[in-house]
């Protein structure tokens, strides 16, 4: 099978109209919060029993197209000896793996942060397909201050992006492509906006210097919305300032466009997705999700680390999925809850 007819057929299998990716790649750091939130220890068969559970939620392949799994995870199996990426499978959900290796500060430009991880990438993507993997995940971050993120931090992080697609696709591996714009700061709707639209001009300006093709990449951005510590938007808000960004910026050659929640609550998360769909029009990408704690929160205060809260563990995911489903259609509403 040639490289593009992998990249081709994993896009085929993750891009549809009715689905999202679920984010399952919390590092042992973040899982870590996640666990001690609801008191239970971070120890490595937890994490596997909770994430074994959630990839076997019945149903759970009519609302999920993707998953990105910790590099713990690619290599675990569930209880009945199967490996994770191949429970995944079953249910035509395409396994994927976060492939960056965290941020630290970007020289030359106070504030601003770059992701490690470049060095040795191919030799470990190739060891992630081996066990399964289709697609990857790399994150870049741009916290917004006065004067962050600076020119030399779009920059820099867009080349690191572009960098890592292209490996990525050099092996037949669809890449994601995440550059998160953080909520965090007292910055308004606009500033975010103007930020955003900085952002994925470089971003898209170094991935075609590099040759990254982008129908077989999937673009994972903020949407857009004010700092945690401003008024929050109302849905339509956030709508229109999301798409007014997107169609200065992102190419209609890009199939799929899946926000990430960025620190947004489950139904928050839900009702702007569904909003941005209301309001799209005519728009060449699928609008859909990548998210995390907004599809994960719900089942880990379900679980509370028991095994006979299983079955109420994977209900409250598989509801948030389908709710989210619905938002990328439209039909969301907050009487569903």
């Amino acid at each position: 099978m040639s490289t593009l007819t992998e990249l081709q057929n994993t896009i085929d299998d993750m891009v549809d109209d009715k689905r999202g990716i679920l984010a399952m790649d919390e590092s042992e750091p973040t899982i870590k919060k996640r666990f001690d939130a609801i008191d239970v220890e971070s120890t490595e068969e937890n994490r596997r029993s909770y994430r074994s559970m959630l990839l076997n939620t019945p149903g759970l392949g009519q609302y999920i197209s993707g998953v990105i799994l910790f590099e713990e995870t690619l290599g675990q199996r569930d209880e009945s000896g199967a490996a994770l990426p191949e429970v995944s499978w079953a249910q035509k959900i395409v396994p994927g793996i976060k492939v960056d290796k965290g941020t630290e500060a970007l020289s030359g430009a106070p504030g601003d942060l770059v992701t490690r991880g470049l060095d040795g990438l191919a030799e470990r993507l190739q060891g992630y397909k081996e066990q399964g993997a289709r697609f990857a995940k790399w994150r870049e971050v741009y916290p917004i201050t006065a004067s962050n993120p600076t020119r030399l931090g779009r920059h820099a992080n867009a080349e690191v992006l572009a960098r890592y697609a292209a490996v990525c696709q050099e092996l037949g591996i669809v890449p994601i492509v995440e550059p998160e714009v953080l909520m965090d700061g007292e910055h308004e709707i606009e500033r975010c906006a103007e930020v955003t639209e900085a952002v994925l001009h470089a971003v898209f300006h170094a991935l075609q210097l590099h040759g990254v093709s982008l129908e077989h990449m999937i673009l994972k951005p903020n949407m857009v919305v004010p700092g945690k510590a401003c008024r929050r938007a109302e849905p339509d808000e956030v709508a229109v300032a999301t798409l007014t960004v997107l169609r200065r910026s992102v190419p209609a050659a890009v199939p799929s466009i899946n926000f990430l929640s960025g620190g947004q609550g489950p139904q928050e998360a839900t009702a702007n997705l569904d909003a941005i769909n209301r309001q799209r029009g005519p728009a060449p990408w699928q609008l859909s999700i990548s998210y995390g704690r907004a599809l994960q929160q719900p089942a880990l205060q379900a679980w509370q680390g028991k095994q006979e809260n299983s079955e109420a563990t994977q209900k409250a995911l598989l509801k948030r999925a389908r709710l989210n489903s619905l938002a990328r259609e439209g039909r969301y509403d907050a009487s569903m809850e």
